[in-house]
């Protein structure tokens, strides 16, 4: 709860003009989940893990975000100031699909791990769905992500 609230205060004070620059430069990585490619901007930063996709306008087919995190724990994202509809998988140390959540935009309804994760991947809603990804899946290519800071 504790990240949670930490995250939500500075997304709060963040002004849309910083938000854009945060992301601009994000590095990306491929990754398979049950024989499924897809492109992955990696946020491994507080800053980045912070400002996410908000005020993006759109996300291409097969391109998502990737949240590393240091520690394992209960990880809660919502949607503010985000315009995307979007699914989350929440992951494992592993990289095995906890549990996927889709998130309305423009929302700051938490929608939390079942249990303890070390990544989340953001996706466009419904593209796990569409692709019979469900819990127990693993993704593969995890190894190549930067580490948290």
């Amino acid at each position: 709860m504790k990240k949670f609230l930490a995250v939500f205060a500075f997304a709060c004070l963040l002004p849309s003009g910083m938000a854009a620059a945060a992301d601009a430069a994000l590095p990306e990585i491929t990754l398979t989940i049950n024989g499924h490619k897809l492109t992955a901007e990696v946020a491994a930063t507080d800053n980045s893990r912070t400002t996410g996709l908000m005020f993006r306008r759109m996300l291409p087919e097969n391109w998502g975000m990737l949240f590393v995190f240091q520690d394992t724990s209960v990880l809660n994202f919502w949607m503010k100031n985000t315009y995307l509809p979007l699914s989350i998988a929440f992951l494992d140390e592993a990289g095995v699909i906890i549990n996927i959540a889709d998130m309305k935009p423009l929302t700051t309804d938490p929608h939390p791990s079942t249990r303890p994760a070390r990544y989340a991947l953001e996706m466009n809603q419904g593209w796990f769905a569409k692709r019979g990804i469900k819990a127990g899946a693993r993704v593969e290519g995890l190894d190549k992500a930067p580490a948290a800071q």
